[in-house]
């Protein structure tokens, strides 16, 4: 019941900011519509941790700028590799491992390292994670485990 009035909070609110109409007989509507948005989830059965992660919070919300500063700074460097003649790079296949115990925060933390310039995740088994690394810095960032214990954080395991 918790993740369905989460989930219909959630809608509704995105169809207020998305519509821009604020009649009653619209906002009616609005409400109708994620209810029975939000009865077809349940019906079906896909109202789980996966599909809602409430579990997560709001560890997002420092979660996300520094992936996006992450980002920034990968697009940069791998700029310069590729700018740079003679393109030094130093392609690594790295094993790392995880801290991760939920598949949520699996997929989130593999995500986020393919998400990031110049590294790929190939393959994940248990907690065991095989990244494709462009650069010699690149494969050193993740093996900092930086990431690995963010995303931690994030799911609350660390």
């Amino acid at each position: 019941m918790k993740r369905a009035l989460i989930l219909f909070v959630a809608l509704y609110a995105v169809w207020l900011l998305l519509s821009g109409h604020y009649t009653s007989t619209l906002m009616t509507y609005g409400a109708l519509s994620c209810a029975a948005v939000v009865a077809i989830v349940k019906h079906l059965g896909i109202l789980d941790e996966e599909a809602l992660p409430v579990h997560l919070g709001l560890g997002h919300v420092v979660y996300l700028p520094w992936l996006f500063k992450e980002i920034v700074v990968s697009n940069l460097a791998v700029a310069k590799v590729i700018l740079t003649p003679g393109l030094p790079i130093h392609p690594r296949i790295v094993r790392v491992t995880g801290k991760q115990k939920t598949a949520t925060a699996k997929v989130i933390y593999a995500n986020s390292i393919t998400l990031t310039p110049g590294t790929v995740t190939l393959d994940v088994r248990g907690d065991q994670f095989l990244v494709h690394a462009l650069t010699s810095d690149s494969a050193e960032g993740l093996l900092s485990g930086e990431m690995d214990e963010r995303v931690a954080r994030l799911e609350g395991t660390s």
